[in-house]
């Protein structure tokens, strides 16, 4: 499924005045706002080949003493104006000319919901859904940007009787905040998309038929999406997070939150008996409780799924930074027994063999952002 924000999708035929006998590359930018940093892709298509043209990240520490989006999850916006020049430090180190960019809009900014619907013709399913989406969407209607799809068809008794809807509700006011990050940045807004479209085109396995769960464990929410057959099925935020796991271990130790930060990026979950000091003994115990809660609520998503779909969830793939977690990926085999995978977005991608293993690395944490870069290819 691709949300498409109509009125800022801008299509153009920039190889109307050129020669037939031509190839020329097409190139575009993909940008995720993170809390505590701006990350940017540039990505190019060759006929069927997609290049790795550059990469930026910029964190909020680097320029201001406060992240780019505030930590109080109730709050959705963020400074135009800091984020713009943040954007514009980034293309000015990487030295990247392209301007098309498509920014992604982070899930707890967005609202997804999903409907049944009678049969009825292509024409009424519109008129039909918004009506739908007056009680289901938790804000008045002209205050939001909306898109749905058809996700699949009710039968019964061989008969199609109706249709399951995925809505995607979008505020305005947060439309209106990327475009004009767009404008002051310098760059030509190609299109919006809600994160979890960006992880799914990324980093879910083309050959995959059977049910995934995509599970992205963000610095301020983690969102768990079930797959089935390349189509979204659902998408579910909860309040655990990167951030909240440097936190604990942070006050449980009473050490600062870079410290913290270090410790958790190189002990993580790994076993006691591979430690040394006391303090790096505790990273995991303190750690294990909020894992646990993560883990939690991507078991009961995936059973959801399995109640209301008959089928089993068949795969798990982590992204975001937290994904590279040390024992982690283990932790969840033995939690689940079920295959794990970290998200590698950069697998299909062509690029310089020297960056292997550095691309690996920022795979998970990236994996937005070539999405979005991704769909401006399409």
């Amino acid at each position: 499924m691709k949300v498409n924000l109509k009125p800022f999708l801008k299509i153009k035929d920039r190889f109307a005045n050129l020669s037939p006998f031509k190839v020329i590359s097409k190139k575009c930018l993909g940008i995720d706002v993170g809390t505590s940093s701006v990350k940017i892709v540039e990505l190019s298509r060759l006929r069927e080949r997609r290049k790795l043209e550059n990469y930026g990240e910029i964190t909020a520490k680097a320029l201001y003493k406060e992240p780019f989006r505030t930590f109080d999850k109730s709050t959705l916006l963020f400074s135009n104006q800091n984020i713009a020049r943040a954007i514009r430090a980034i293309l000015e180190e990487t030295k990247i000319i392209t301007r098309r960019a498509i920014f992604s809009i982070p899930d707890f900014s967005s609202f997804f919901t999903n409907f049944e619907l009678p049969i009825m013709t292509q024409e009424e399913l519109p008129q039909a859904i918004t009506y739908e989406a007056k009680r289901h969407v938790p804000m008045p209607l002209r205050e939001v940007t909306l898109d749905w799809q058809i996700i699949n068809e009710r039968i019964s008794q061989n008969k199609q009787t109706g249709y399951n809807i995925l809505l995607v509700a979008v505020p305005n006011e947060i439309i209106n905040q990327y475009k004009d990050i767009a404008q002051m940045s310098g760059l030509e807004l190609f299109a919006l998309e809600a994160e979890v479209f960006g992880l799914l085109r990324s980093s879910s396995p083309k050959e995959q038929t059977e049910p995934i769960a995509l599970v992205d464990i963000g610095a301020q929410t983690s969102t768990c999406s079930i797959i089935d057959n390349k189509v979204l099925k659902s998408s579910h935020s909860f309040d655990l997070s990167g951030n909240e796991l440097t936190e604990v271990i942070s006050k449980s130790l009473d050490i600062d939150y870079q410290t913290a930060e270090k410790l958790k990026e190189k002990y993580g979950l790994l076993s006691n008996q591979r430690l040394g000091l006391s303090q790096e003994k505790q990273t995991r115990e303190i750690l294990l409780p909020l894992i646990d809660a993560i883990l939690r609520e991507i078991d009961k998503i995936s059973k959801s799924f399995h109640e209301t779909q008959k089928k089993e969830v068949k795969k798990i793939i982590l992204a975001g930074a937290s994904a590279l977690l040390p024992g982690l990926k283990d932790y969840c085999q033995d939690y689940f027994k079920k295959e794990i995978e970290i998200a590698n977005p950069f697998s299909d991608i062509f690029y310089t063999p020297i960056l292997e293993k550095k691309l690996r690395e920022m795979g998970p944490s990236y994996a937005i952002t070539v999405g979005m870069a991704l769909r401006g290819l399409e």
